[in-house]
C-alpha cells in the first residue's frame, strides 16, 4: 500500500472508530457537562482530578495520535482489518506495550471522566475494554501470527499487550 493511501485510510479509520468511541459517544453520554462529583467537592479537591483528567487525555490523545502515524510510516497500511498494514509495527510506541491505540482511547475516556466528575464514563471505559480485550485476543493476534509468523510471536513473549515496557523492543 502507497503511503499517501495508507495516510488517507488511516486518517479516516481515526475519525470512525476512535473519534467514535473517544469522542463522539462519550459526548453523546455526558454531553460534556461535568458532573455532580466535581460541582459538590471542594476547589482543593475538583482541581487535582480535573488536572489528572486533562493530562490524561492530553497524553492519551498524544499517544493515539503517534500510534496511528506508525501504521502509515512503519507498517505502510492502516489499523483497519480491511486494509492492514504490509510490515509488522514494532517501533515508537510499539517497541513498549502492543497495543497503544487500546491504551490510549481507554486513558483518554478515563480522563474525560476526572476532568468532568462523571463516573458513568469509568463504566463506559469498561463497557468498551471488555470487547476490545476479546477483539484483540481472538482476532488480532491470530491475525498477526498468521500474517507475521515468527516475527509476531518473537515480538508477542517480548512486549506485553496492556501495561508498557521501560525498555524498548529491538527485533
Amino acid at each position: 500500500m502507497r503511503r499517501t493511501s495508507a495516510a488517507v485510510g488511516t486518517t479516516i479509520f481515526f475519525a470512525l472508530a476512535p473519534g467514535t468511541v473517544a469522542g463522539f459517544l462519550p459526548w453523546w453520554i455526558t454531553r460534556w457537562e461535568e458532573g455532580d462529583l466535581l460541582r459538590a467537592a471542594p476547589l482543593w479537591g475538583a482541581v487535582p482530578l480535573r488536572l489528572a483528567g486533562a493530562a490524561l487525555v492530553l497524553a492519551g490523545t498524544a499517544v493515539l495520535v503517534r500510534a496511528f502515524v506508525r501504521f502509515v510510516v512503519e507498517g505502510l497500511g492502516t489499523p483497519a482489518p480491511i486494509a492492514p498494514t504490509e510490515h509488522l509495527v514494532v517501533g515508537g510506541l510499539y517497541a513498549h506495550v502492543r497495543n497503544p491505540m487500546y491504551v490510549s482511547v481507554l486513558a483518554v475516556i478515563c480522563g474525560q471522566a476526572l476532568l468532568l466528575g462523571r463516573p458513568v464514563l469509568l463504566l463506559y471505559a469498561v463497557a468498551v475494554a471488555v470487547p476490545v480485550v476479546a477483539f484483540v485476543r481472538w482476532y488480532e493476534e491470530p491475525t498477526l501470527r498468521r500474517a507475521f509468523g515468527a516475527d509476531y510471536e518473537r515480538y508477542r513473549a517480548a512486549v506485553p499487550g496492556w501495561w508498557p515496557r521501560s525498555r524498548a523492543y529491538e527485533p
